[in-house]
């Protein structure tokens, strides 16, 4: 490691990982959470320079610890996949180019307000998503913001759900789940549960179909062994 890449791990290690703040409002908001991280992270697993993350601090002006952010669920293009401790602005040459928080009456002002306001003005976050879980004061429940000439505007939707330009997918409230809805495959992305029961399933089926063969495999061979039989008997 070089002497500036030496310098460049020891300021991003000097820099707090946790602000001290429960990681998610309740269960709902944390499922929610890890659900879309994980099945944003599982979509693009094959781009290198797409980075997925959430509740992880991202700092916005050099030298100063007490300016961070902790968005829900953010999405960089442009940026290596990689874990890190926190995220430096000014180290990865960009800010986030989608956020998305789940947010509750107890976080209103700071999500309808403050953040509403960085994301905008400051950090320039291409697109802005609300979502209300539990359906307590953001009516409607799902919200989501684009900037058009640095302002953000609402974002209009289509068949009930919020298309994203950034990502690529469009975002569909389901009860108290926030969902990923692929217009590709016409199709949500899985969850990671689902992801689960599907890789299961997919097992389950490669399984009866080797079995099935081993079954067509042993019979031809007894089929065999019995015509080899019946020849050798006859003069």
């Amino acid at each position: 490691m070089s002497t500036a890449e030496s310098i460049s791990v020891a300021k991003k290690n000097d820099y707090p990982t946790t602000d001290g703040r429960p990681m998610a409002e309740t269960d709902i908001h944390r499922r929610d959470m890890n659900d879309l991280i994980e099945s944003l992270d599982a979509y693009y697993a094959d781009e290198p320079q797409i980075y997925v993350s959430g509740n992880l601090l991202l700092f916005y002006v050099p030298g100063n610890k007490r300016k961070h952010i902790s968005p829900d669920v953010f999405v960089v293009k442009g940026v290596e996949k990689r874990l890190r401790d926190n995220y430096l602005i000014w180290e990865e040459g960009k800010g986030p180019d989608a956020a998305i928080e789940l947010t509750s009456s107890s976080t209103r002002a700071e999500d309808t307000k403050k953040k509403f306001l960085l994301y905008q003005d400051v950090l320039k976050v291409p697109e802005y998503f609300l979502f209300d879980p539990k359906d307590d004061y953001l009516d409607p429940p799902l919200q989501g913001h684009r900037l058009v000439r640095g302002k953000y505007v609402p974002i209009r939707p289509v068949l009930g759900r919020l298309p994203s330009a950034v990502l690529g997918l469009h975002l569909e409230r389901h009860g108290n789940e926030l969902r990923l809805f692929n217009p590709q495959t016409e199709r949500w992305l899985p969850t990671p549960r689902e992801a689960a029961e599907q890789a299961e399933a997919r097992f389950q089926r490669s399984e009866i179909v080797r079995l099935r063969q081993d079954a067509e495999i042993a019979k031809l061979r007894l089929e065999v062994e019995l015509l080899k039989r019946g020849s050798s008997r006859t003069p």
